[in-house]
C-alpha cells in the first residue's frame, strides 16, 4: 500500500469506490457514480482573509493609567506626610463613656452650674508623686460624704499633643482619667467628665463620687 505524503493512500480510494458504489439511491432518485474523491478535496483548507485585507488584531487589554503630580526640573521633591493614628483626647474618651449618674445632675454638671465641694491640683507634678496624691485626696473625700471634687491637672505646653506618652506635656491629663476608673478609686468614682472653663476647661475633671 503506497501513500503519498499530506494525500490520501490508495486503500483509502478503494474503501472510497466501494461504498459509493454500494449505495442505494432514494425512490425517485437516478443513480449517479462516484468517483473517488482526489487528495485535495479531502484536505483541509484554511480560511484566508481576502487579498489586501488585514488580518483581525486581537484585543488588547487598556494598560494602567498612572497620574503623575506636575514637577520641573529642579523642584525639590517632598515626601509623602505619614498619617499616624493617634490615640483620643482625654475629652474625646469620657465623651464616649455612658452616663452612670442621674442626667439632670450630669448636665448641670458640665453646664458648671455645679459648684465643687473640694479641689486638688497637681499641675506641675511627675507621675509618680501625683497618682499616690490623687489616691489620698479622692478617698479622703468619699469618706467625708462630698460628691463633687474638682481635680486639676493642667492643659499641657502647647504644640506637643503629638509626642508620645509619658513625656508629652500634659502627661497628667491622660493619666487622671484611668488612675480614676481602676482600682483603688473606681469603685468610689462613679463619673469623670472635663471641667466646664469656669473651673479649668480641659485642664481640669469633675469627679463625682459615689454615696
Amino acid at each position: 500500500m503506497s501513500r503519498r505524503r499530506g494525500g490520501v493512500s490508495d486503500e483509502d480510494r478503494r474503501l472510497w469506490s466501494q461504498v459509493a458504489a454500494s449505495a442505494a439511491p432514494l425512490p425517485g432518485q437516478v443513480r449517479r457514480n462516484y468517483a473517488p474523491l482526489t487528495a485535495s478535496e479531502l484536505k483541509p483548507t484554511a480560511v484566508l482573509p481576502a487579498q489586501g485585507q488585514a488580518k483581525p488584531a486581537l484585543p488588547i487589554p487598556d494598560a494602567p493609567r498612572f497620574s503623575m503630580q506636575p514637577f520641573r526640573i529642579g523642584q525639590a521633591v517632598k515626601p509623602p506626610r505619614a498619617t499616624a493614628s493617634l490615640a483620643p483626647t482625654p475629652a474625646e474618651a469620657l465623651a464616649s463613656v455612658p452616663v452612670a449618674m442621674d442626667h439632670r445632675t450630669h448636665r448641670r454638671m458640665s453646664r458648671g452650674k455645679l459648684a465643687p465641694e473640694a479641689r486638688i491640683d497637681l499641675h506641675g507634678m511627675t507621675l509618680a508623686i501625683a497618682q499616690p496624691v490623687l489616691e489620698r485626696f479622692v478617698l479622703a473625700q468619699h469618706s467625708a460624704g462630698r460628691r463633687l471634687v474638682l481635680v486639676i491637672t493642667g492643659k499641657g505646653k502647647a504644640g506637643g499633643v503629638d509626642a508620645p506618652l509619658p513625656v508629652r506635656p500634659g502627661a497628667l491629663r491622660h493619666h487622671v482619667p484611668m488612675w480614676l476608673g481602676r482600682a483603688p478609686l473606681g469603685r468610689v468614682v462613679q463619673q469623670v467628665t472635663p471641667a466646664h472653663f469656669r473651673h479649668g476647661g480641659e485642664g481640669a475633671y469633675y469627679v463625682y463620687l459615689r454615696k
